[in-house]
């Protein structure tokens, strides 16, 4: 558990309200390693500052791990994508400086392929 509290987090309470609906996208090959109420907390902390994956504070579980997690819970399904329900059910009202374009910003920039930033091989 981490030591350091971030207005971006929610409590365990709403946490539990969202717990199932994320775990739909679990894959049941291994145990889970991490907190999924961290990864979340850590999703929140990207969409609510807009920093780098990188620049994810290091309390937050890895930067690669909060991406994947965060991949699958942005794949498009009926009704939304699992973490856009999520924040809703949550009651999670975005980044306070920018509305809620700048969530859907970040939304999208998770979903794009690296290419489109220059990140995949040739």
């Amino acid at each position: 558990m981490r030591k350091k509290k971030y207005p971006s987090d929610i409590s365990v309470d709403q946490f539990e309200k969202v717990r199932p609906l994320l775990e739909q996208a679990r894959r049941k090959t291994k145990p889970r390693t991490v907190a999924l109420y961290e990864v979340f907390c850590a999703v929140l902390y990207l969409l609510r500052t807009g920093c780098q994956w990188r620049a994810l504070p290091s309390d937050f579980p890895k930067w690669r791990t909060v991406h994947s997690y965060f991949s699958k819970w942005s794949e498009e399904h009926e009704g939304g994508s699992l973490l856009e329900q999520a924040l809703k059910k949550s009651g999670w009202r975005g980044p306070r400086e920018t509305g809620a374009k700048r969530t859907a910003d970040a939304i999208d920039r998770g979903r794009a392929e690296p290419q489109e930033y220059g990140h995949g091989r040739f």
